[in-house]
């Protein structure tokens, strides 16, 4: 019990940082899906954030997300993999329902073609790398506009939108100019995207600058540090 109340609590204050940013960017807070992201957590907080509201849960690591779906059965969850997908474990992937981390053609291929035969439909984003840095996973632009030309031909899995994770800084407004960036990428792919691809989500923004992301026109915000407490294994959110 002491776990899920302080999981309720810290939920409740993420939530209220989520209303005051959308009310002050003229937003409506149904507009931003809140991804809890439990990497490094044990069922247990699986199970607190169900109980406090929580819906949708982010992992890094494939095979971690799987242990804990089956852990969990009965919970109404829709499960985000927002870590680096080697392209190996594109048939286990597609058990998640949102996988924000496509980051080539061929991954997006392989994606669907598993999804197909296994009678899934994820959701996808592009994982997009506006900075270059060499420690960092995702698509360059010219990239980027090849997956989404590609996701025409895609017939289980649905591109959606794309995904950005920022180089690191402590302060938020550091991000800023990134999520702009990422938003005007989005409007740009978009206005020249095959008919059948939508690009409505904008995955970006975690614990320590989500505001600023929600300022920027974030769908999505993945928070995780916020919500479970500090990590005892490496990886923030």
């Amino acid at each position: 019990m002491e776990l899920e109340a302080a999981v309720s609590a810290n939920l409740a204050a993420v939530r209220a940082r989520l209303d005051r940013a959308a009310d002050a960017a003229g937003r409506s807070p149904d507009e931003i899906r809140l991804v809890a992201v439990s990497k490094t957590f044990g069922v247990a907080h699986v199970e607190a954030a169900a109980a406090a509201g929580l819906r949708d849960l982010g992992e890094n690591r494939v095979q971690e997300a799987l242990d804990k779906q089956a852990a969990t059965p009965a919970l109404p969850l829709r499960w985000h993999l927002v870590g680096h997908l080697q392209s190996n474990k594109a048939r286990k992937a597609v058990a998640f329902d949102w996988i924000h981390s496509v980051d080539s053609p061929a991954l997006l291929g392989r994606l669907d073609r598993a999804a197909a035969e296994a009678g899934r439909s994820p959701q996808l984003l592009v994982q997009v790398d506006l900075a270059g840095e060499a420690t960092r996973h995702g698509a360059r632009e010219d990239e980027a506009r090849r997956i989404v030309e590609a996701a025409a031909e895609c017939r289980a899995v649905r591109l959606r939108g794309l995904m950005i994770l920022p180089p690191w800084s402590d302060d938020p407004e550091a991000a800023r100019p990134w999520f702009g960036r990422l938003r005007a990428l989005r409007d740009e792919l978009q206005a020249g995207a095959p008919e059948s691809v939508r690009l409505d989500e904008l995955s970006m923004g975690m614990s320590h600058d989500f505001e600023t992301a929600i300022e920027e026109g974030a769908t999505m915000i993945r928070v995780g540090t916020a919500i479970f407490g500090r990590r005892t294994r490496p990886g923030g959110a």
